[in-house]
């Protein structure tokens, strides 16, 4: 894991085409602004999580599902 300090309005890029900036910090909590191309989803860890859970179970059949 690569760490970094940035104070507000301080970015990295990632790569050529991914942007995140730091938009504010309060106590400890820290803001940030991401900026990507569209086909490059952005997603909270927790949000991220969810969908890999829903496509792990939207992925499995039960066979009784297949004679309907």
């Amino acid at each position: 894991m690569l760490v970094l300090s940035r104070q507000r309005d301080e970015s990295i890029f990632i790569g050529d085409n991914i942007k995140i900036t730091i938009v504010d910090i309060r106590g400890d909590k820290v803001r940030l602004g991401i900026e990507a191309p569209t086909e490059i989803p952005v997603h909270r860890q927790e949000v991220y999580e969810a969908i890999q859970r829903e496509n792990q179970r939207g992925g499995t059949v039960e066979p009784v599902e297949l004679r309907k």
